[in-house]
C-alpha cells in the first residue's frame, strides 16, 4: 500500500522578488515517491518556485503556505530546509573556488547527519561513497580534489550536482532545468542518475522546457505553469501534447485551462 500522506503541500502561494509578484496562487501536492514535472514558457515562475522553496535570499513570500514533511517550510532557515531533506539542483550551478569537492561534500553530509542526531561520516567512508558516486555520474576521480564547479563545463557542473544528490540522499529533489545545455549523452547520464534514486520515500520536481528529458525520466504527473500558477495538470502524455503544440495556447486567453484529474 502506498503512503498517502503528502511530503510537500503548497497552497495558494504568492511570492516574488524586488516587489515583483511572480507566483500568483501556486498550488501543488506531492506524495512520497512521486515524480512531478513542471513545464511552461519563460517567465512563468518555474525557477522562482524552486528558489522560494529552498529559501534563496531576496525572494519574499506574500501569502500562502508550504508544508514539508509535516513542518512549516517557510519558518525554516535555508540550512534547516536542506537538513530536513530538501535539495535544489540549480540551472546555473555556481563555482566555489578554493573549496574542493571532497571538502564540500564532507561538510554537507556532516551537516545533514548532525541535524539528524548522527555522528559525522568518517573520511574513509566518505571517500568510498564519493568515488562510487563519481563513477555513477561519469566524472573522473580527480574532480573530487578540484574546486567546486571551478572550470567545469556545463555538463560537468550538472553531473557534479547529481553527485551531491547521491551522497546527501534528500527526501525531495528539485531539478531546475538540469537538462539545459546538455548533449544527448550527458542527458541520458543525468537521467540514469535520477532514476537510480527513485524510491518510495524520495520525490522529485523536474522543472524543464522540453519533453526530451521526460523521455528518460517518466513523471507520474506533468503540470503546466503559466503566469505564476499551475493551469493544467495531467499524466506523462501531457508533456507530449506540449511538445507538439507548444505554449501558444496560453497566450490565447486560455490560461484558465481545465485541470485534468
Amino acid at each position: 500500500m502506498s503512503n498517502t500522506k503528502s511530503l510537500l503541500t503548497i497552497k495558494d502561494l504568492y511570492a516574488g522578488i524586488e516587489e515583483k509578484q511572480i507566483l500568483k496562487g501556486f498550488n501543488l501536492d506531492i506524495k512520497p515517491g512521486e515524480v512531478h514535472a513542471i513545464m511552461g514558457p519563460n517567465g512563468a515562475g518555474k525557477s522562482t518556485m524552486g528558489y522560494v522553496l529552498s529559501g534563496r535570499d531576496g525572494y519574499e513570500v506574500e501569502s500562502g503556505s508550504v508544508t514539508f514533511n509535516g513542518e512549516n517550510l517557510l519558518d525554516l532557515e535555508i540550512e534547516e530546509r536542506a537538513n530536513a531533506g530538501l535539495f535544489l539542483a540549480f540551472q546555473y550551478p555556481v563555482e566555489i573556488p578554493g573549496v574542493s569537492n571532497l571538502e564540500f561534500l564532507k561538510a554537507s553530509v556532516d551537516a545533514v547527519r548532525a541535524a539528524n542526531g548522527e555522528e559525522a561520516i568518517t573520511s574513509s567512508e566518505l571517500l568510498k561513497q564519493a568515488k562510487a558516486a563519481c563513477k555513477q555520474v561519469n566524472l573522473p576521480l580527480a574532480f573530487l580534489k578540484r574546486g567546486v564547479n571551478e572550470g567545469f563545463s556545463g555538463g560537468e557542473k550538472k553531473r557534479n550536482e547529481l553527485m551531491q544528490m547521491l551522497l546527501l540522499k534528500p527526501k525531495l529533489c528539485i531539478l531546475d532545468e538540469t537538462d539545459s545545455g546538455l548533449d544527448i549523452d550527458a542527458l541520458q547520464l543525468v537521467a540514469e542518475g535520477v532514476n537510480s534514486q527513485r524510491s518510495p520515500d524520495r520525490s522529485f520536481i523536474i522543472v524543464t522546457h522540453y519533453q526530451r528529458l521526460l523521455d528518460y525520466i517518466k513523471p507520474d504527473f506533468v503540470h503546466v505553469l503559466a503566469d505564476g500558477k499551475i493551469v493544467k495538470s495531467g499524466d506523462a502524455s501531457l508533456a507530449l501534447e506540449l511538445e507538439s503544440q507548444g505554449y501558444a495556447w496560453l497566450e490565447n486567453g486560455n490560461v484558465e485551462a481545465k485541470i485534468e484529474e
